[in-house]
């Protein structure tokens, strides 16, 4: 019984995300092809070192390139430099200190002619990796009038392959909001495309590995602490 709710449910979903693509697809036909695009620094101007970490740039594959489409994208994986043999007074540091954070950001000036952010619960799948955990994460964002954080709601996840597991944190950033849901962000776009004539949105990723001796909390930590670095420079790259 369980088994054929659960389908039921899972072919409901397919059925209302075929309907809001369908329905954006042809409502931008309609509107005609030209997007309100405001100005943006590009991707790469994105400070290459937070903190103690240092960037190197990871080239993205031909392939991948073709099925990302049409847009602006970083993608790089954040280090800290090898340091030297411990001493006695620094054992205490955390195992995943050094972990690297990988981050991803995929800039779409414009969705329409069937353009689309691919999410990663899609790519990531086709490339070995299975969802075993799925929720949603709180961060604080930058402050403001009043001088406190807003709090910004992303998608976290805890994706595996065979032996390696990593945290996962995901969302859409789109005029000035944090999205953490595939369908959140279409319906977002659907409603932008009438309201304002834009349909530009950049999918932000970050992913770090649970490493050996610590837990998938502290590798959350770590992720989220990246994430409310970056969430103050974004309206520079991806426009309000």
């Amino acid at each position: 019984m369980r088994t054929a709710l659960g389908n039921g449910f899972r072919l409901a979903q397919f059925w209302v995300v075929l309907l809001l693509l369908a329905s954006t697809a042809l409502l931008l036909y309609v509107r005609g092809d030209v997007d309100r695009v405001l100005p943006s620094r590009p991707l790469r101007e994105m400070p290459m070192s937070f903190g103690t970490r240092v960037a190197i740039d990871v080239a993205i594959n031909p392939e991948a390139l073709q099925i990302l489409g049409k847009g602006d994208f970083l993608n790089r994986m954040y280090s800290v430099p090898t340091a030297p043999p411990q001493s006695p007074a620094m054992e205490s540091e955390k195992a995943g200190d050094g972990a690297p954070i990988g981050l991803f950001i995929g800039y779409f000036a414009t969705q329409r002619t069937g353009q689309s952010i691919h999410s990663p619960q899609n790519c990531l799948p086709g490339a070995g990796w299975t969802f075993q955990e799925s929720g949603v994460a709180e961060l604080i964002g930058p402050a403001g009038k009043d001088g406190a954080g807003k709090k910004v709601r992303v998608g976290e996840y805890l994706i595996v392959n065979g032996g390696s597991t990593q945290e996962v944190l995901y969302w859409y950033q789109m005029h000035g909001r944090s999205i953490a849901g595939d369908y959140a962000a279409k319906l977002y776009t659907l409603a932008d495309s009438i309201r304002y004539g834009r349909t530009d949105a950049a999918l932000v990723r970050i992913i770090t590995p649970v490493v050996a001796g610590e837990q998938r909390a502290e590798a959350h930590a770590r992720a989220v602490a990246f994430a409310e670095q970056i969430l103050p420079l974004l309206p520079e790259y991806v426009p309000n």
